[in-house]
């Protein structure tokens, strides 16, 4: 078989399984998936990487709390690296009141005690850093902290919000706001770069830049929801620019060496997506750019049918084979060195199977699990096993919980017998 039948043969068999065929199999030789990798400076025991899952867990404020040291532990005991929840860069009316932040000095020292374990068990965490722009209501409690109004590239609202602020006591039509247009990017940047020394003072092994899933960084670089005509929006570069001055925002704080990114170029969620050639436009050159700044890793996020809603009977996303498309760009076979400086890694849809194949064929350096992660604290040691996974979550208390217990349907799933 050649080497592009071969590509092509693994690609099929993970399209599949985002079309649904989701059965998941444990297997001791999974050996690629289970062998060390080094992202940047960062040493991790295996390539099986938690995704960032916002659980709203993070009561009664954005303070990490009890039930959040627990969960992050647990889990950090056998992944080869924890990626935080999406954390809060600053005050945000999101749907999400209870996601963590790290903007303030209360919120790094509750993050330090759980990095300080983390490590402890052998574990490393980056922290995920999440601005949501439009994505967010000006009524809730959180935006009237920020004092200001949602932000956002241009004054365009984000359809799909209608109902989800009703649980709030804020009327059911009531959405998304419509954004305020952000006078100086820059501003913005500068709550980056502020968030990145707290999760520097948290003990954090890294950050990771949220570039994905409609959010601020993903409103600037869609010119469906960027309509600018400075600087900041317009051309390809323009468009860019926000995500790439966020980025060096980062770095200078932690060195590229401790940064990732996070890119969804097949859009949908939250009301963003361009047509497949400005699609590709578009993240061919964000891509190029960031692999200049030779940080640490690039996360590419598959596309995933669930994740794409639809609009006046339309899907909204443009899916497309991400890893056949952008894959290349940064393992370039001309560069495919354990020691090339940015690795890949993949999200979205794959069994630990699939990964482990993908890893094996050195088309992807790790991979990003979530609902798996949630329902099993010790994933890795799982797989390594043999053991039988849990496939049968509790969906209703994957955003919130019953009565008064944060730790419901979030930090009670138990290990391995």
């Amino acid at each position: 078989m050649s080497a592009t039948s071969q590509v092509q043969g693994i690609l099929s068999t993970v399209k599949e399984s985002l079309l649904g065929h989701r059965n998941v199999s444990t297997s001791s030789k999974l050996s690629a998936l289970s062998s060390p990798v080094k992202l940047g400076v960062v040493e991790l025991r295996n390539r099986n990487i938690m995704a960032s899952l916002t659980r709203s867990r993070s009561v009664p404020t954005t303070i990490p709390n009890d039930a959040n040291f627990e969960y992050y532990v647990q889990r950090a005991r056998s992944a080869g690296l924890v990626n935080t929840e999406g954390t809060l860069i600053c005050h945000q009316g999101t749907n999400w009141p209870n996601a963590a932040g790290i903007w303030s000095k209360e919120h790094a020292r509750a993050w330090k005690r759980i990095t300080d374990e983390v490590h402890n068990v052998g574990g490393k965490i980056f922290c995920q850093l999440w601005h949501t722009g439009r994505i967010a209501n000006n009524d809730m409690p959180e935006q009237k902290l920020a004092g200001k109004p949602a932000p956002g590239p241009s004054a365009i609202q984000a359809r799909g919000g209608e109902g989800l602020f009703a649980r709030f006591g804020l009327d059911k039509s009531s959405g998304y706001a419509m954004p305020e247009p952000i006078e100086d990017p820059m501003t913005i940047v500068a709550e980056y770069k502020n968030a990145a020394l707290m999760a520097k003072e948290a003990g954090f092994d890294g950050v990771e830049l949220h570039s994905a899933n409609g959010y601020l960084v993903h409103q600037f670089l869609d010119f469906t929801s960027n309509k600018r005509t400075d600087q900041w929006g317009g051309s390809v570069e323009n468009r860019c620019r926000f995500g790439l001055e966020a980025l060096k925002a980062l770095i200078s704080v932690w060195g590229p060496e401790r940064v990732g990114i996070k890119i969804n170029p097949c859009g949908g969620y939250d009301d963003v997506g361009m047509p497949l050639e400005e699609s590709k436009k578009t993240f061919t050159f964000y891509i190029q750019e960031i692999l200049k700044l030779k940080i640490a890793y690039i996360q590419l996020v598959n596309y995933v049918p669930l994740m794409d809603p639809e609009f006046d009977g339309k899907k909204r996303g443009t899916p497309h084979d991400v890893l056949g498309t952008y894959g290349p760009l940064i393992k370039n076979p001309s560069n495919s060195s354990p020691d090339a400086t940015t690795k890949l890694i993949l999200n979205g849809g794959l069994t630990p199977d699939q990964a482990n194949e993908l890893i094996s064929s050195r088309l992807i350096d790790a991979a990003v699990f979530g609902t798996l992660w949630i329902s099993n604290p010790d994933l890795q040691t799982r797989l390594e096993q043999g053991k039988e996974l849990n496939m049968q979550p509790d969906h209703k208390t994957f955003y919130g919980f019953p009565g008064d217990d944060p730790k419901v349907g979030y930090s009670d799933y138990p290990d391995a017998a």
